[in-house]
């Protein structure tokens, strides 16, 4: 059933080149750094030969076909990692440790559990590498004076972490975290549940969106959020516009860039060496298809079945303009996914998790604290259970900063467990917020 023009070994994706779910499953096999091939059924012959031999008759797309022969019409995500041989559901229901979320604290703290004998299970709602695995290319991580791809960064440290058996399931969302008596339950959306005596909470964030007029209707069909490295080839020849001044915003706008006809760079601040590094300000300033405009933003857009236009607004006058857009790609900062932690893991007003120093203030332990001792320094609200990554509250938001808070989330939970074995920590009874106690 192979085409002689595919490669062996590459999944074909068939579909619609606006559709949504085309895009879903093109950034999860990108991420995931799964070889594929977009045809497009509206403009590709290829396309319609490969239907009319896989599924003939079907007007069902997308239409994904695999290495084997293996034809899935319109699957979700799932079904296609599944079909891949990732792993979507935990061989046991206790380990010594769960961490949710496999970005590079997640991984990391993967690597030192697995190697220090904790049996230790990692859930990842998306893909393994977190919001890091969307960059085309990394080039301030140390030991990689060449730099490379945020996908291939999550795949060497996969590996890692599953030579020293630690077990990644894919495409599992956590819905709920809850504690009886000093066991921690963690609810997945499958409605399963895992248990161990520490949970470590490396959730990352998610984009932020773009909530102007007409704008998530086109989500997935225009208007994208960290998905340059699947959609760039796709944007050959048009005119692209990147939304966003920080270093994803540079690092997608040079990479569409290979591709577009020309890439507008969109920003709130008067300059982009405000939020960006100088490597990529250079870069950019290299580029002849690359313009900038400061000072902008986009309030509304539009478009039938796929995004035509967007409104700019200069920020500054309020001053407004429409012109033509084939793209938007998105990178205007990014939420923490806590909506569905309990209370007892108390956040900030942003939704970012408490730790360690901020559960002290003025003398005083925090009042959902419920130990007499401090907490550890990346310790939450709730005994046991650890964070790490861009989700704690005043982290640094660097790759190179979340795999060390992942090490050092393993220590601690190693310290707490020694306690716990020791029959320390117990919480103490109808405590109030109290003096710390003197060193």
């Amino acid at each position: 059933m192979s085409h002689p023009r595919f490669l062996e070994g590459e999944v074909r994706i068939i579909g619609h080149r606006w559709s949504p779910r085309v895009h879903e499953l093109k950034a999860f096999l990108s991420r995931s750094r799964v070889a594929y091939r977009w045809l497009d059924v509206e403009r590709d012959r290829e396309a319609l030969e490969a239907v009319g031999t896989a599924a003939p008759g079907t007007q069902r797309f997308p239409i994904v076909i695999f290495p084997d022969g293996t034809v899935l019409v319109e699957p979700d995500v799932r079904a296609v990692a599944e079909k891949l041989g990732l792993d979507t559901h935990p061989d046991s229901r206790t380990y010594d440790l769960i961490i949710v979320g496999a970005g590079p604290a997640g991984l990391t703290a993967a690597i030192n559990a697995g190697s220090e004998g904790l049996r230790t299970v990692v859930a990842e709602q998306e893909v393994p590498g977190g919001q890091a695995s969307y960059s085309a290319s990394i080039e301030n991580y140390p030991g990689f004076p060449e730099g490379l791809s945020g996908s291939d960064l999550a795949r060497r440290t996969l590996q890692q972490a599953e030579r020293f058996g630690v077990e990644i399931i894919v495409t599992r969302r956590a819905t709920g975290l809850r504690t009886d008596e000093g066991r921690h339950l963690v609810s997945l959306d499958d409605g399963s549940e895992l248990v161990a005596d520490t949970v470590l909470l490396a959730i990352g964030v998610s984009f932020r969106w773009l909530d102007a007029p007409g704008c998530p209707a086109l989500v997935g069909a225009g208007i994208y959020y960290g998905a340059a490295t699947a959609e760039a080839a796709a944007c050959a020849g048009q005119d692209i516009h990147v939304l966003g001044g920080g270093n994803s915003a540079g690092q997608a706008a040079l990479l569409l860039a290979r591709y577009a006809r020309h890439v507008t760079i969109l920003t709130l601040e008067d300059s982009l060496e405000e939020t960006m590094s100088a490597y990529l300000v250079e870069r950019i300033r290299r580029t002849e298809n690359i313009s900038v405009l400061t000072g902008h933003t986009v309030v509304a857009a539009g478009g039938e079945g796929h995004l035509e236009w967007i409104e700019i607004q200069n920020v500054a006058t309020r001053e407004t303009v429409v012109v033509p857009a084939d793209g938007l790609f998105v990178f205007i900062g990014a939420t923490p996914r806590t909506d569905w932690l309990p209370p007892s893991v108390v956040r900030d007003a942003q939704g970012f998790i408490l730790a360690g120093i901020d559960l002290c203030r003025d003398g005083t332990l925090h009042a959902a604290w419920p130990l007499s001792r401090e907490p550890y320094e990346l310790e939450t609200t709730t005994p046991g259970v650890f964070v790490a990554g861009d989700v704690r509250s005043g982290s640094v938001k660097r790759i190179a900063s979340a795999v060390g808070e992942g090490a050092m989330a393993v220590h601690l939970i190693h310290r707490y467990r020694g306690r716990a074995r020791n029959g320390a920590g117990r919480p103490a009874a109808n405590r109030q917020e109290q003096p710390l106690p003197r060193r």
